[in-house]
């Protein structure tokens, strides 16, 4: 999944009105300086975030994941219990013929055996690949079969769908659940090298397929400065040891939550597996996000640290606004210390009601798959302002830049980039290894050694970067980054349909709403319209038959809230779709309404 705030209202301070004359903030500029990659040649992400707590005896019997039920009751499971559920299902896996970088896909909601899986899988030097339960049949097909994967692991609930469509999927030999009675609880890990393949994440792409992110396990370090600052420091003392040594702070009693599905980036690599890496606590929960539920969750589990999209948080917001001399916090009892969220933009308001009624300030941030983590704003160390999107998490050398790669003045919009090289000149861990089967696309992600975001922003005087827009089509939608060329590919395969554009319609609670502009086909119209002509009853009769169509064969998420039925899409000279103009058309509708 891709984490990106959209751009700040107008309403927010502008990054002229905060800028100053002084340069980034001492303690921050002091952690930049001080801090320095450490890579071993030899990294393994299961052995880190699993096999080192379940050997120690201090800390084997540690919870590692308490699996919360909507009955309110919970369960928890040890360090030394999800090794050995992971030891099994390894055995299993290598008994079925998996191999080392072999792909092997987990269709499985957040639970205990969601990251048995994902151990399992990673210690044997194996390559998970997430997939979202919400998945269709037609999305499931491509990944699996563009990936290559050899097996799949999942859950009795996704069994179906991925047994209907393993026929299309010529590598796919097995479909198998995460439980391996039998096998021995004795399994010899892979030793792997930091930059061998871990996960293959897929992305949403503006136009044609998805591409498979390849990610190395040296990834995950990369992550970990992002995510102890987004935390504000996840129990370690700012002044003491680099908490990315691993070492586990005396006292520590942090407990993670977050309703990111384990399936996408902001789940896997942002929650469970960085959690895990530290020795600590997390919550899975797999029913549906309410925000009672929410609050109910994170007080009877003692939660202290929480990733939540502004979404969710508008909710809560909505649900529990508080009372005369009694807070959110103190009703529910919230242990919160820290709360992270991306997606889109906090705001003013959600900002102010984070701080007032849940005893928290809000640290956004910003990263995308191919390098995640990367900019953001930690409240211990530096002051968030509300609607930016932060500055450059320790380690990374974030700039904005030209067409040319030339960084940009202050207050000059360019694109958001990353360089290969830390402050330091060190090589940055934190770098995706390369789309799968697409060296092209790789190549296009870089000019010289800066990869771009494809996201805009403008610079200001202390550092902090405020989002101006994207370089391209893809969009939020509550969480969700949408690909419109993966949902117009779908529409135009209906009958109906003779050509689609997908572009985000402004929406104040989801930040945008999923939209499809639609071309009737005139055979179509022929034999269903009134005199070959559009009519009222038709275009909603073909709404929902298309709502229908996308839900079917993508995710829930994906299909179009709203369709718009047109005569033609405003193309170029070339036979492109101008996404733009319709864009610039449905943001004109939402400022006059």
């Amino acid at each position: 999944m891709s984490t990106r705030p959209r751009s700040p209202k107008r309403d927010t301070a502008s990054p002229k009105a905060n800028a100053a004359p002084s340069a980034f903030p001492s303690a921050y500029a002091q952690l930049h300086r001080q801090f320095g990659w450490k890579v071993p040649a030899r990294f393994n992400i299961a052995a880190e975030c699993c096999q080192r707590w379940a050997r120690a005896p201090g800390s084997a019997q540690r919870v590692a994941i308490r699996s919360y039920h909507e009955d309110g009751s919970s369960r928890t499971h040890s360090y030394a219990q999800l090794q050995s559920a992971a030891n099994r299902l390894s055995n299993a896996l290598r008994a079925q013929g998996v191999q080392r970088g072999d792909r092997v896909a987990i269709v499985m909601p957040q639970c205990f055996e969601t990251a048995v899986a994902y151990i399992a899988v990673l210690q044997m030097g194996a390559v998970a690949m997430p997939l979202s339960m919400l998945f269709g049949p037609e999305a499931l097909a491509f990944r699996l079969q563009d990936s290559e994967a050899v097996l799949a692991i999942c859950t009795d609930a996704a069994l179906a769908s991925l047994q209907a469509v393993q026929s299309q999927c010529s590598q796919l030999r097995s479909i198998c659940s995460a439980e391996a009675p039998g096998q021995s609880a004795r399994f010899a890990p892979v030793s792997t090298r930091a930059d061998e393949p871990a996960v293959l994440i897929y992305t949403s792409g503006t136009t044609g397929n998805p591409k498979g992110a390849l990610i190395a396990h040296r990834s995950l370090m990369g992550n970990l400065t992002g995510f102890v600052c987004s935390q504000n420091w996840f129990g370690f003392d700012p002044q003491g040891p680099a908490p990315a040594a691993g070492a586990l702070p005396q006292g520590s009693q942090a407990v993670f939550w977050s309703p990111a599905d384990w399936a996408w980036t902001g789940g896997l690599m942002d929650a469970l597996l960085p959690t895990l890496y530290f020795g600590r606590e997390i919550v899975a929960y797999s029913g549906r996000f309410s925000p009672e539920v929410a609050l109910q969750l994170m007080a009877r589990c003692a939660v202290t640290h929480t990733f939540l999209f502004p979404t969710a948080l508008k909710a809560m917001m909505k649900a529990a606004p508080g009372a005369p001399g009694r807070t959110v916090r103190r009703a529910y009892g919230l242990r919160l210390q820290a709360i992270m969220s991306a997606g889109e933009a906090v705001g003013d308001a959600v900002f102010a009601y984070c701080q007032k009624q849940l005893g928290v300030t809000v640290n956004e941030m910003f990263g995308q798959t191919e390098i995640n983590y990367i900019v953001g704003n930690c409240a211990r160390i530096w002051p968030p302002k509300p609607g930016s999107m932060g500055m450059g998490y320790p380690g990374h050398r974030v700039a904005v830049i030209d067409e040319a790669g030339q960084e940009c003045p202050v207050g000059e919009p360019g694109d958001v980039a990353l360089h290969r090289l830390d402050v330091h000149g060190q090589p940055n861990p934190i770098f995706f290894l390369g789309y799968w089967k697409n060296p092209a696309a790789t190549q296009a992600k870089f000019t010289g050694d800066w990869c771009r975001t494809g996201d805009l922003a403008v610079r200001d005087a202390q550092g902090y970067l405020w989002y101006q827009g994207r370089s391209d089509d893809v969009f939020k939608s509550a969480g969700y980054r949408i690909g419109p060329g993966e949902i117009e590919n779908c529409l135009v395969k209906h009958p109906a349909v003779a050509n689609a554009a997908v572009v985000p319609k402004p929406d104040p609670d989801r930040g945008a709403l999923v939209k499809a502009y639609v071309v009737i086909a005139p055979e179509y119209l022929a034999v269903h319209g009134k005199r070959g002509q559009r009519t009222k009853a038709l275009e909603a009769s073909l709404e929902r038959a298309l709502h229908a169509h996308v839900r079917g064969l993508l995710a829930p998420y994906e299909y179009p809230k709203e369709v718009e039925f047109v005569d033609a899409l405003p193309m170029t000279t070339t036979g492109k779709v101008q996404r733009r103009v319709l864009r610039l058309q449905e943001a004109a509708r939402a400022a006059t309404t």
